[in-house]
């Protein structure tokens, strides 16, 4: 048996989201004992060796998903560009390969990396998405993330599995179809209470052009409003690059305890309705504004769901405007709900012999 106890974890760089809710499963790995490997690309790789500077890194190929000005045309440029992602993840499980000989691996995580699996050592994927919304081509697309799950040993969904949940129908499916375990959800925070500072927290994230284009329009939206504003761009760059202008604070991007400490001081997050945030702010406990990013069929589903349950208001990019955020506080606003937390314990065992599934 292995006693080296090297995990390699390897989050998706689309957006932050993949890299952000993967900080509580190293914390966790590095408490049970493990050493874990971190392997991505871009932004993600950035912030998690912000977090994490003392962890060895190592680079995957990139997958270079990008959106389209014009929202509509994502999924068909994404279908467009499969073959350019399906050679990435081909590349990227031979150089997963090459790590595990080189690092002697126990155990790969991988967060919706298609090809960060081995055959040789256990291989964990972490998804939320069991459905994959895409309109009219939501079966294909369901089944083609099917198909690259059941090359891991095991699916973890960062959700619970009975209701009320999180996720929806994106992360329940109505029969087994692969080896899966509901983990509860994942964050970096936790909770802290701390008097309000500012009315608004901005929180952008997400790939280009979509995050400079909202960025666009709330900077516009937003000189007028009266109130404390925090305005993180989640731009990850070498420094941090703090500017007040006027009421309003921004910053290109903030470390997990700053970003815990302004989410708490604000009084409405206005954001994406990425499914990572809205685990983040479940944490929290916080009132929020989700603007999904256009074209993108999880983010848009989120948002409606949340305020079809009275919970969180949202409306489409090009709807936004300021008066939309005095409904905030109409809305009940995100709550932990009594559930199951992972089990790292149990979960960490597939990697020691310990359990099968």
């Amino acid at each position: 048996m292995n006693d080296t106890k090297n995990i390699l974890v390897a989050p998706l760089n689309w957006g932050l989201g993949h890299a952000t809710r993967c900080i509580p499963v190293i914390k966790e790995l590095i408490n049970h004992g493990f050493n874990p490997i971190i392997a991505s690309d871009g932004g993600a790789l950035e912030l998690l060796k912000k977090e994490f500077p003392e962890l060895t890194f190592e680079v995957l190929p990139a997958y270079s998903i990008e959106y389209q000005k014009n929202g509509e045309s994502f999924k068909w440029k994404l279908i467009k560009n499969l073959p350019q992602i399906i050679t990435a993840a081909s590349k990227e499980h031979k150089v997963v390969q090459q790590l595990v000989e080189k690092h002697q691996l126990t155990g790969i995580i991988s967060d919706n990396r298609f090809g960060a699996y081995s055959k040789k050592i256990p291989s964990v994927y972490i998804t939320h998405l069991l459905n994959v919304l895409t309109g009219k081509t939501t079966t294909i697309s369901s089944e083609l993330h099917h198909y690259v799950i059941k090359k891991y040993t095991e699916c973890w969904v960062p959700d619970w599995y009975n209701s009320p949940n999180l996720s929806g129908k994106l992360g329940h499916v109505k029969k087994d179809l692969f080896p899966t375990r509901y983990i509860g959800p994942l964050s970096r925070f936790t909770k802290i209470e701390a008097p309000l500072k500012y009315k608004l927290l901005v929180l952008l994230s997400g790939p280009e052009p979509q995050r400079s284009l909202l960025e666009a329009i709330l900077v516009k939206e937003l000189q007028d409003y009266i109130g404390e504003i925090a305005f993180v761009k989640g731009q990850i760059e070498e420094q941090q690059i703090i500017q007040k202008v006027k009421n309003i604070t921004y910053s290109n991007f903030m470390t997990t305890p700053e970003l815990g400490q302004a989410i708490a001081e604000s009084s409405i997050i206005v954001c994406r309705s990425g499914y990572s945030t809205i685990m983040d702010l479940t944490v929290m406990e916080k009132k929020a504004f989700f603007i999904p990013t256009p074209g993108q069929y999880e983010q848009e589903y989120l948002a409606e769901r949340l305020s079809k349950k009275g919970i969180v208001p949202s409306c489409s990019q090009e709807e936004f405007s300021i008066d939309r955020l005095y409904k905030s506080h109409l809305f009940e606003g995100l709550k932990k709900l009594q559930g199951k937390t992972p089990d790292w314990e149990n979960l960490f065992g597939l990697f020691e012999g310990k359990r099968k599934f």
